[in-house]
């Protein structure tokens, strides 16, 4: 058996069905092992693509996914969506292929060879490792699964030599047929810090939970606990579902507004799961207006993430779902009218009137009414930046985007084309810009190869609108901003997708009943300028 075939069969044991790659010279012995292995695999048109495609489906599915690529520009092309998995907590295992061991290091010129490859993808991944020697493979495998499965995710980056992936395995490693992998668990709380944590909790006055997207696989045990709390709970980008669509408790990612950071001033206990408190959740005005005044309770699977952006008074290194149903169990129902304080809140918020959001509040009350069960995947454009504020989703896993964090451009598209091959049960929605869908517009042939019932819905003005308001807000002059979309229509039937143009909220809504009567992608150009001043 080779390396290769017994890293086949590994992903099979540790339950990885779905592979995304671009077939190369540097990693033909992994295809010689596909056919026949139950592995499915996707074939994007951009290894970047490939990353993407891993990321939404890791996220829609909670599970990871493999990426197969090759050395040199392969694994330089995936770095950027490495990155924006790293900065998501998103599990993506990335095999590489590099070249022969004899040659490591010696800068021949040989084809696709990068000096130290292994340590320019350390920088966007949890670890990176160059296996040298095929009896390693289980070791190094069982690693990666221990940060899935038992550590905070993200991606992890294995290269293997072309000559060790076609050496044979050593025969005591090939006796079971599938082999024998370990299982983890997650570290569960410390029942000293639980016992703090339940006294803190019921003796508080004004608790605040802050729920991350740590607590995104246990949403029952999440409402079960805010709900026992009677506590004003926000819910960040990564969390948005978990408390369901429109739950009295939840007030959203609405932590930059003021009357929000009073409450948080004002909070006597805060407690904080599964999130890292980083700006683009909190402060998203960036002014560092966001604090504590009260005793802050941090959960988190990663120990050094509890002492990053805020310190905390009880920090509790611990799986946040398992941590969920134990202080659901220690502390004492409450009734604090948290409710009728959240109730307030909102109205006070109104977030519908609020300059920079109220154009985009028909978009999303038309995609709740015409696609309730969708996964939203979105981009970095104007109306996610808004439906951060706005989306509401029934279930978690059903909106995410690369608006925040990394930020990445070209990121919708590939993402919600993984995200529709993890649930294809489920309708996907695509938001993205005419800027950042021309970073991958060659996965619109994947999405055309896919048949699936995706939505891809172009917020179309011209350029990197959000890029030229702030030039104009700072008084810089137009320079690489406006650019001239493409022929959208044209586009489409270059790809066999369907189209729709529209520009009001009753074409949008009738587009996307044309989902539900055929398989094939629809994209959806959205006049953005028209829609804009229709909304005003």
């Amino acid at each position: 058996m080779t390396c290769a075939q017994h890293l086949i069969q590994l992903l099979g044991a540790y339950g990885v069905d779905t592979a995304f790659g671009i077939p190369g010279v540097h990693t033909i012995e992994l295809y010689r092992e596909l056919p026949g292995s139950g592995l499915r695999h996707y074939t994007p048109r951009h290894e970047q693509g490939a990353g993407f495609m891993a990321d939404g489906y890791a996220r829609a599915s909670g599970k990871p996914a493999v990426c197969f690529i090759i050395t040199g520009p392969g694994m330089t092309n995936i770095a950027t969506a490495m990155g924006q998995a790293l900065a998501d907590s998103i599990p993506m295992l990335v095999i590489s292929g590099v070249n022969a061991t004899s040659s490591l290091g010696r800068g021949q010129g040989r084809l696709h060879e990068m000096p130290h490859q292994r340590e320019t993808l350390a920088g966007v991944s949890v670890f990176s490792h160059t296996l040298l020697d095929p009896a390693a493979l289980p070791e190094v495998m069982a690693r990666a699964f221990a940060v899935f499965h038992g550590a905070r995710p993200g991606p992890v980056h294995i290269e293997i030599p072309l000559d060790v992936m076609a050496a044979s395995m050593p025969v005591h490693l090939c006796h079971s047929t599938p082999p024998v992998v370990p299982a983890f668990f997650p570290p569960a709380p410390a029942p000293q810090a639980l016992a703090l944590a339940s006294r803190w909790l019921d003796e508080a006055q004004r608790p605040l939970v802050l729920m991350g997207g740590g607590s995104a696989s246990a949403p029952q045990a999440a409402r079960a606990l805010v709900e026992r709390l009677d506590a004003p709970t926000l819910t960040t980008i990564n969390a948005r579902g978990v408390l369901g669509h429109h739950h009295p408790l939840d007030l959203g990612c609405t932590a930059t507004f003021a009357p929000i950071r009073e409450l948080a001033r004002d909070a006597d206990v805060i407690l904080a799961l599964g999130t890292e408190l980083g700006e683009t959740d909190y402060d998203q005005v960036f002014d560092g207006g966001f604090g504590f005044t009260g005793k802050l309770i941090r959960v988190d699977i990663d120990s050094q993430q509890l002492a990053r952006n805020h310190f905390a008074s009880l920090a509790m290194v611990a799986d946040v779902s398992l941590t969920l149903d134990a202080l659901a169990e220690c502390t004492t129902p409450a009734h604090r009218q948290g409710a009728d304080i959240c109730h307030g809140l909102r109205q006070r918020l109104d977030l519908e009137q609020q300059p920079d959001l109220a154009p985009y509040v028909s978009l999303f009350e038309t995609l709740d009414a015409s696609v309730p069960e969708a996964i939203i995947v979105g981009d970095s454009t104007g109306p996610v930046y808004a439906g951060n504020f706005l989306a509401r989703r029934s279930e978690p896993r059903r909106w995410f985007n690369a608006a925040t964090g990394f930020g990445t451009l070209g990121y919708g598209l590939p993402a919600a084309l993984g995200a529709s091959i993890a649930r294809p049960d489920l309708p996907v929605v695509a938001i993205v810009g005419d800027g950042g869908l021309q970073f991958v517009l060659g996965e619109l042939a994947t999405a055309r190869d896919l048949n699936h019932p995706i939505a891809i819905v172009v917020w179309n003005n011209d350029g990197y609108d959000e890029i030229r308001r702030y030039m104009t807000h700072d008084k810089v002059e137009h320079l690489g901003v406006d650019l001239k979309a493409p022929d959208f229509r044209s586009l489409s039937e270059a790809f066999h997708c369907r189209y729709a143009a529209v520009s009001a909220p009753d074409a949008l809504g009738d587009a996307l009943e044309m989902l539900q009567h055929a398989h094939s992608p629809l994209l959806i150009e959205v006049d953005a300028l028209r829609w804009m001043n229709g909304a005003a």
